[in-house]
């Protein structure tokens, strides 16, 4: 039991990575796209508040912990299987660039392999409608319409000021707001994973019901977060960067705004809620709030499509791996084989990406840098001439 619950445990944390490398956009897409920041500056300063904000709550944890499935049901390779469906699922919609939720990805891999394994009576149906469901649907619009007010404003009171001087402003204010967004993502996103280890140590005999969060188990997941922010996501940031609108400094220093106050909000009533869902939200009302703004909406089709399959696919993956573990005679021998095949497929979409690598150095080339006082190194080209 002792081996299960350190290989689950670990497993958690690779989850934890992925979820940091994954929603580096939330915080980093808006200001990388309008060169607020460099690329890599800004994924370390957001690796960093995405380590401070893991410290500022438990809420979420205990939402996760005893919120969404029965702890005295539950068992440690349940638990190993649904994280296992969260991070297959994350890794494919990371290959292909959809800013998808890492939390509804563990919501729905735990709860798919709570189902395969103990039926519907394993699950707080409630919990999940009210912690994860109504707040999934209600937060992209309410940021979304946060972002366009605000953005609106941002223009008018600024409309007498001279663009370059507007430009340069709202680029320094958004490294104050895609801060904030950081912080916010790691104090709402990090939670989730020990909340996940928490189920996992009283599950295996490790903790007691109700004894809290260890700091241990605060400390990893703070790390694991960190460097899976740190190592970019750069896929994503470029979705939700340059393909969703083009995004100005206002709108950015507006829907960073009404993104970190959104998850902050949640996080202090401890609903589990997608920081991508929110951001994302948030882009689209930027862009619905700069006259002569434009909106790809093939692009939000996409990925609202995502947004409804990944519950749904991350809980088959959850059950498939349940139902893996559960055929071996032995948990460790079902452990081991789901792990070696999770593996195998994380590898394979790795070394797949590499035909088209994303990084930091052309992660925003599709944008003209007609306006580049953050990269004085670069050409200044006409977007007309860019665009032909």
């Amino acid at each position: 039991m002792l081996t299960l619950v350190v290989v689950t445990v670990v497993t958690a944390l690779v989850f934890d990575y992925t979820n940091g490398f994954h929603d580096t956009a939330n915080a980093m897409a808006t200001t990388i796209a309008t060169r607020a920041l460099r690329p890599r500056v800004a994924v370390g300063m957001a690796s960093v508040l995405n380590f401070v904000g893991a410290f500022l709550s438990v809420t979420v944890a205990a939402t996760i912990a005893s919120g969404i499935v029965d702890q005295t049901t539950i068992t440690v390779p349940v638990v190993f299987a649904g994280l296992i469906g969260a991070i297959v699922w994350n890794v494919i919609t990371w290959y292909g660039g959809i800013p998808s939720s890492s939390s509804h990805a563990l919501v729905g891999g735990v709860v798919g392999a709570v189902l395969a394994a103990e039926g519907t009576a394993g699950v707080v149906w409630s919990g999940i409608a009210a912690k994860v469901l109504i707040p999934a649907l209600l937060a992209p619009f309410v940021c979304g319409l946060a972002a366009l007010v605000a953005t609106r404003l941002a223009y008018r009171l600024t409309r007498s000021i001279d663009d370059e001087s507007v430009g340069k402003g709202y680029r320094r204010s958004q490294i104050f707001s895609s801060g904030l967004v950081a912080l916010a993502h790691g104090t709402n996103d990090a939670q989730k994973t020990m909340g996940v280890i928490v189920l996992t140590l009283v599950a295996g005999g490790q903790l007691s019901a109700g004894a809290g969060v260890p700091f241990w188990v605060k400390a990893t997941c703070a790390i694991a977060v960190a460097l899976g922010t740190f190592s970019g996501g750069w896929r994503v940031i470029r979705t939700l960067g340059t393909k969703v609108t083009h995004v100005e400094p206002g709108q950015g220093f507006s829907a960073e705004t009404a993104s970190a106050t959104t998850i902050l909000s949640s996080a202090f009533f401890g609903f589990s809620l997608s920081t991508t869902q929110v951001v994302s939200g948030g882009v689209v009302g930027a862009g619905l709030g700069r006259t002569g703004g434009v909106v790809q909406w093939w692009v939000v089709r996409r990925m609202v499509l995502a947004w409804l399959v990944t519950l749904p696919a991350a809980g088959l993956m959850g059950a498939a791996a349940e139902g893996a573990v559960s055929a071996f005679p032995s948990d460790t021998a079902g452990v081991a084989f789901v792990a070696a095949l999770a593996v195998a497929v994380v590898s394979f979409l790795a070394v797949r990406s590499r035909r088209t690598s994303v990084n930091a150095g052309n992660v925003i080339d599709a944008i003209p840098p007609d306006s580049d006082p953050v990269f004085p190194d670069k050409p200044i080209v006409p977007a007309v001439a860019a665009a032909s």
